[in-house]
């Protein structure tokens, strides 16, 4: 960054932000790149040599990028989503999601034989553990799947303590056979678990998605047999929900990731931060509207009430997206094929005149809220008899490959450093400690009664 002393007549470079301190009159040239400027080249704009220099305030990284990432481009002004450069739907029409997983975390499609060699790593390596398994049926009966699922995924560090080399080309690679492959396995056992079911162990002579439909659903028969429309209607959901460039959960898994912990506890946060109902759990919110709203008829009084700002449009509107989101439109048309196998889940009626009545309405045009990837996906998760605490595992499932490709990415970069972020203190400064005979009660805190009550109430026990 160059400084200008104030009056100077010398031209800025053509690339450069001129910023004017008018505390000082200084004038500072900042480079711009990809249309960024370094947020540390604003330390230097300092007030005296004693000043520890300007920084930006950002809070929830709105308009910050944290990194350079050649993985997912959005362009949310037109509905653009691509991996790697490839357009979504091309992606959903002619791919795998284990092609596409390949994709995301190696860079390039693979050719056949490489293929071949994926699939059947993944394929040999959905078993887990048999202490994984007890670690497992050591929840309660009605423990949530993505605690339980969190639980695991962290748990799977003390079982590959090699993957701590994370320096080691093919213990990374390792790494992330391993989660793919085994993510399905702790999903199905979480919703076993939930059922009071005893698990069913993974079939290698079935595809990723047909795998998974027979750990959930396998009850006496000997080999269970998925229907192709289920497997394909999976297979484009998981390909859907892939990667989406830094959302919050990716964000924490770079986070966690840049302590150079190993892969497992850093996909774990990725896990938690999935956990939360303003991230993965979004679907699930869209399933209850539209149980709320009941028939098509109180379609009208609800977005009425919407308006007013009493209740909620679930499943519309995105913080990336101001269009149409891909992904939804995708859904949309496979939701379909799914019904003609399961049946036709009568919300889709509902989900359908909402979004028709919403997108001619004047209200919600302007405010550019069209329909999410959650709008329709938890329709399908319903249609297959999944629980709605199962949606967010579902999500978790295909969201492991794009946090592996992002952490290995992170991994890769040189601008890589500890997560640290800065903060503005705005707290009480110098105070002189007070003897707790002298002090005065300043707050009110919570009594915990409800917690000493808990832990004497042998119901809550059980």
């Amino acid at each position: 960054m160059q400084v200008v002393d104030s009056g100077s007549a010398t031209a800025a470079p053509r690339d450069s932000l001129t910023v004017i301190d008018n505390r000082t009159g200084r004038s500072y040239e900042l480079p711009i790149t990809d249309g960024t400027i370094r947020a540390r080249d604003l330390r230097q704009i300092k007030v005296d040599e004693d000043d520890f220099g300007l920084m930006s305030y950002d809070p929830a990284f709105d308009n910050t990028a944290s990194c350079r990432s050649s993985i997912t481009y959005i362009d949310g002004e037109r509905g653009i989503l691509e991996y790697r450069g490839y357009p979504i739907e091309q992606l959903c029409q002619r791919s795998t999601y284990l092609e596409v997983a390949y994709l995301l975390i190696y860079g390039e499609l693979p050719t056949r034989e490489q293929l071949d060699q994926w699939v059947y790593e993944v394929t040999h390596h959905t078993f887990v553990h048999e202490n994984i398994k007890a670690f497992m049926q050591g929840y309660r009966y009605d423990a949530h799947p993505m605690g339980m699922l969190l639980g695991c995924v962290g748990a799977l560090s003390t079982f590959y303590p090699e993957a701590k080399r994370i320096d080691d080309p093919q213990e990374r690679h390792m790494a992330a056979v391993r989660l793919i492959a085994k993510m399905p396995t702790l999903a199905a056992f979480a919703y076993r678990h939930n059922m009071g079911l005893p698990y069913v162990y993974p079939d290698n002579d079935l595809s990723y998605p047909g795998n998974f439909l027979s750990m959930m659903f396998k009850m006496t028969e000997l080999k269970y047999r998925p229907d192709p429309r289920l497997e394909r209607a999976l297979d484009v959901l998981w390909i859907l929900h892939a990667d989406h460039e830094q959302n919050c959960s990716t964000n924490a898994v770079r986070s966690v990731g840049s302590s150079r912990v190993d892969p497992y506890s850093a996909i774990a946060a990725g896990v938690a931060a999935l956990y939360g109902p303003l991230h993965g759990g979004a679907n699930e919110q869209v399933v209850r509207m539209l149980e709320e709203i009941g028939s098509v008829e109180n379609i009208p009084d609800f977005l009425a009430a919407v308006k007013r700002r009493e209740r909620r449009l679930m499943g519309f509107g995105h913080r990336i997206y101001k269009n149409y989101d891909p992904r939804a439109r995708i859904i949309k048309e496979h939701a379909y094929e799914v019904f003609e196998v399961t049946g036709k889940n009568p919300k889709i009626d509902i989900a359908v005149e909402l979004e028709k009545r919403a997108l001619e309405d004047e209200y919600f045009v302007s405010r550019k809220l069209y329909p999410n990837v959650d709008f329709y996906s938890g329709l399908i998760y319903e249609a297959l008899n999944l629980p709605k605490e199962m949606f967010t595992v579902m999500f978790a499932i295909p969201r492991t490959s794009g946090w592996i490709a992002q952490w290995l990415e992170m991994l890769k970069d040189p601008d890589t450093r500890i997560a640290r972020p800065r903060q503005i203190y705005t707290g009480a400064r110098n105070r002189d400690y007070v003897p707790i005979e002298q002090r005065e009660q300043l707050v009110e805190t919570p009594t915990g009664a409800e917690g000493f009550t808990n832990a004497v109430n042998p119901e809550r026990q059980r």
